[in-house]
């Protein structure tokens, strides 16, 4: 939806119009009820700016200027259809949204609708990229490594779901949950690629910190989303340091701190502080106090591992997530050795069976204790399991170097 830097060398205007534009998206999907047609409007009132503004000067509003022109577009569709003629009297006896849509922002709104419950979790986060997010099919789809018109298909599968759906703000419990659990698959995908030859996708992470704070925005007195924002910014801050001059993945324990982006890290860290402290206690607050941790010390045999093995422990009885269990075992082999963990990794066999985390995981645990012969198989099908080529090529270098 947002112009293309390549058509539209006045980088103002198209961050203008990019920030506008799931605003803009949500008045007129509020107004119209129907997603499919308002986005298409939207489309054409966003190309009608990117010609017009540069030439005639922008409005004194351009938010209301945008809404008015992608109603008036609608209403001239729907006009032009014989068939939807009882909607073209529903939308013409309706008001077309005008000055006062200058202070209202449905951006949560369109963001709460993305992430419907009827949606699968691949298909609520391209969506949610697509409508509030601004990212082009173009760019979703590279994002995933699916052909453009696969990501079409998916996208506009998943408006016709929409269609009909209400499109006021629910806050519940549910639903939130859902929201969040986008926003956090679309930044782990962003921050370690689960496939392809880039261990990084910033421009995904970003937007899921963008859109993360303005959930915060609105829902300041949530623990979990102010745990969910600080998890995001405390991971990001190693974003610098997680590759190094070639593109190879560098493991925590050896990344260079000073690379760090502290400002990141003071500010989420305040936030794990409040979140922590604020009641009901979840999964977010407890991954967010375990990355303040890591984050606040400037070496990493200063890390506090017996704390981090107390809140992993906690967030295993919280969620049973098999993958919670793994990184338990990995702070257990930091406070009571590699035996210990290894011990804690036997109960997965089956939870994550031919899954490459856990041999990447008893790798490290073998090497510890120095038997490398045993720590580089588990690399090496690890390796072999692994989608992602950082971590392939990182896994397979450490096999080679232990034999």
């Amino acid at each position: 939806m947002p112009i293309s830097t390549t058509s539209d060398p006045d980088h103002g205007l198209e961050d203008l119009l990019r920030e506008l534009t799931p605003q803009v998206l949500g008045a007129v999907v509020r107004w119209s009820g129907d997603f499919v047609a308002a986005e298409d409007a939207v489309q054409e009132a966003l190309l009608a700016a990117a010609t017009t503004w540069p030439r005639d000067g922008r409005p004194d509003k351009p938010k209301a200027w945008l809404i008015q022109t992608a109603s008036r577009r609608l209403i001239d569709e729907v006009r032009q259809e014989q068939a939807r003629r009882r909607r073209e009297e529903r939308a013409a006896l309706r008001e077309v949204p005008g000055g006062e849509t200058e202070e209202h922002d449905d951006t949560l709104r369109l963001l709460f609708m993305c992430c419907h419950p009827a949606l699968t979790p691949a298909s609520a986060i391209a969506l949610t990229l697509r409508a509030v997010g601004g990212l082009t099919t173009a760019e979703i789809a590279t994002a995933y490594l699916v052909p453009e018109a696969t990501m079409a298909q998916r996208i506009s599968r998943a408006k016709q779901k929409l269609k009909g759906a209400s499109f006021e703000l629910d806050a519940d419990p549910d639903r939130l949950r859902n929201v969040l659990h986008v926003l956090y698959l679309m930044f782990n995908e962003g921050y370690t690629s689960t496939s392809g030859p880039e261990l990084h996708r910033s421009d995904l992470s970003s937007e899921a910190i963008r859109l993360t704070r303005a959930v915060r925005a609105q829902l300041s007195d949530d623990g979990q989303v102010a745990g969910l924002l600080a998890l995001m910014l405390l991971t990001d801050a190693r974003r610098a340091a997680r590759t190094g001059a070639s593109g190879e993945l560098i493991p925590l324990a050896e990344q260079d701190r000073s690379l760090w982006n502290h400002d990141h890290i003071t500010e989420g860290v305040a936030l794990a502080v409040e979140a922590f402290n604020t009641p009901p206690l979840g999964e977010y607050q407890i991954q967010a106090a375990i990355a303040a941790l890591h984050d606040e010390v400037d070496r990493a045999e200063d890390t506090d591992w017996p704390q981090i093995l107390a809140l992993y422990g906690l967030f295993e009885d919280l969620s049973g997530n098999p993958m919670v269990k793994l990184n338990r075992a990995i702070a257990a082999a930091m406070v009571d050795g590699p035996d210990a963990g290894l011990k804690l990794l036997e109960p997965l066999d089956e939870e994550l069976a031919g899954h490459y985390r856990l041999d990447a995981t008893r790798g490290h645990l073998h090497e510890m204790r120095g038997d490398h012969e045993t720590a580089a198989e588990h690399f090496r099908a690890a390796a072999r399991g692994t989608t992602s080529l950082p971590e392939r090529d990182y896994l397979m270098t450490k096999a080679a170097s232990l034999t």
